[in-house]
């Protein structure tokens, strides 16, 4: 019998949330991560069934000291890593000793507890199956077949890479071209005159853009001048006026598989969990009898991890 086979991940973190907390009177300050730790070599693994302590007869093991700071890793980040280990064993030594006190109170034997626990296993086989069958049965192969497929129905944009300068009255947009029409630099202008905080410092570039990106009369604009000039006349928003100069133009590509592999696994997990439950509801009878409407945000997804969104192409 080990430690993790009486406890809950609710009480380990209240356990792990007061060993953080600092003792009174200043004695200890709160422990805070290094600003800027070398990444260490990763340690060799502990041989999971080796013993890290004793509570009686019960073994608390290196397996159950990796699966608390695999479960706690947000938790942990507050503690200098050579010093998570022997948290999380004096957490557990404090957690088995209080479960103790509780079978001595035969606390273990409430049809409460026995309801508690069944509901814990059921999670835990459900988190288990949904890892094994589901996340881990996604291959690389699979991923690159989804990429290429959904890169087959790529369709490219025109997009613009443009500067502006942005002035309150057309006058003095009128008076930036005249400028420009005798040489002068637009990336200093902009940084001298315009009044967009976004871009004026970075001499009034935007960046690329595609149609529907910018205001209807400032995208017209742009996408009409070809790479290398700027608008004759000045083009007048919502936001004031515009002198707009068009560096570039290019289509658009869809993203390498490297920078979306992790999107396209997650909608790939996300249709097959879904398929999974599909399968599993017309296969196996589910009548309910109870309240109609599942509490807000009851999902048959792993805890902490709603059924994953479709990836996203650019």
């Amino acid at each position: 019998m080990t430690v993790f086979d009486t406890v809950s991940r609710k009480t380990l973190a209240l356990a792990l949330a007061l060993v953080l907390l600092p003792v009174a009177g200043g004695a200890q300050e709160a422990v805070q991560p290094p600003a800027a730790a070398k990444a260490a070599d990763p340690a060799p693994a502990a041989d999971p069934d080796a013993v890290a302590a004793k509570v009686g007869d019960v073994a608390i093991t290196e397996g159950d000291v990796a699966q608390a700071a695999e479960d706690f890793g947000d938790e942990l980040q507050q503690i200098p890593e050579e010093r998570r280990h022997e948290v999380l064993v004096n957490v557990l030594v404090d957690m088995e000793l209080l479960a103790s006190a509780a079978r001595e109170k035969g606390l273990d034997k409430t049809p409460e507890f026995e309801r508690q626990m069944g509901l814990l296993r059921t999670r835990a086989l459900r988190n288990e199956y949904v890892r094994k069958e589901i996340v881990d049965s996604i291959t690389d192969a699979d991923v690159k077949a989804e990429y290429d497929k959904q890169v087959a129905s790529y369709e490219p944009q025109d997009e613009v890479h443009a500067r502006h300068i942005l002035v309150e009255t057309e006058d003095e947009a009128k008076a930036i071209i005249a400028e420009l029409d005798k040489g002068g630099d637009f990336a200093a202008i902009a940084k001298e005159k315009s009044k967009d905080p976004g871009s004026a410092e970075n001499g009034g570039d935007l960046g690329f853009f595609r149609k529907g990106q910018m205001v209807p009369a400032f995208e017209e604009a742009a996408f009409a001048l070809e790479p290398g000039s700027y608008s004759k006349a000045p083009v007048k928003s919502q936001f004031g006026w515009h002198v707009i100069e068009v560096e570039e133009k290019r289509k658009t590509a869809p993203p390498p598989l490297e920078q979306v592999s992790d999107q396209v696994k997650t909608a790939l997990v996300r249709q097959k969990f879904e398929q999974t439950m599909s399968d599993l509801k017309a296969r196996i009878p589910v009548e309910i009898t109870g309240a109609k409407d599942a509490p807000e945000g009851e999902t048959g997804a792993p805890d902490g991890a709603a059924a994953p969104a479709p990836a996203k192409q650019n």
